[in-house]
């Protein structure tokens, strides 16, 4: 999707954080409005990427999903969900092999990422691409380690490494203090981008994201 912010962004280059959850189908039609943005750049963008857990409030305390936990999200909402996925679709020249992922738990695709982004920068855009691909282009389970591990190889990156990541208790618990920054910030949903002070929400659109980073609302 995009190139992984190291920590400092060089004077006179514009900036632009994202908030994403993998399993969001928005999150992922969001990168590719954002990658279609940067694609009719000149000058060269950073961009910053922030795990999100939409699932953060159904969560057991052993981190297993209860789907039983009410969210108001019922059938009416799904079905409006995937007539605005299919809008994007076409909006955004994208093919998906699925609309909606709610079997999916993305926990352990988030950790990996995370820990990738921290410890190999430089190929984080990689990865963090074949896991959207894995999931919306090839309908497979991001939260299975074996999957993540082939996606891990397939980027050229240590795979035990990886599963050793994925398996950390405390590489967890750091991920899940990122979550609660992002609501402490007031991030409640994703996509959410942020060019210092002006925020978008939803797959907004190339022309969009061009006047969040202009400084434009």
């Amino acid at each position: 999707m995009a190139d992984a912010d190291t920590g400092s962004t060089p004077d006179g280059v514009d900036r632009i954080e994202i908030y994403a959850d993998y399993v969001c189908p928005f999150c992922y039609l969001g990168t590719r409005s954002l990658a279609q943005y940067r694609e009719g750049r000149d000058q060269p963008l950073v961009v910053e990427w922030h795990p999100f857990d939409l699932r953060r409030g159904k969560r057991n305390p052993d981190g297993s999903i209860d789907h039983d936990v009410d969210d108001g999200k019922d059938d009416q909402y799904y079905e409006q969900a995937r007539q605005n996925v299919r809008r994007l679709q076409d909006e955004y020249d994208v093919e998906m092999a699925q609309e909606i992922a709610t079997d999916v738990d993305s926990f352990n695709a988030q950790v990996a990422s995370w820990y990738v982004k921290t410890e190999y920068p430089d190929q984080w855009a990689a990865f963090d691409e074949a896991i959207y691909t894995a999931l919306w282009q090839d309908s497979r389970d991001i939260g299975d380690v074996d999957v993540l591990a082939e996606l891990v190889d397939s980027v050229d990156l240590p795979v035990d490494e990886i599963r050793d990541a994925v398996a950390d208790d405390d590489r967890r618990s750091a991920l899940e203090e990122r979550f609660a920054e992002a609501s402490q910030r007031g991030i409640t949903g994703v996509p959410t981008f942020v060019s210092d002070d002006h925020v978008a929400r939803g797959a907004v659109p190339p022309e969009h994201i061009a006047r969040l980073v202009g400084g434009e609302q």
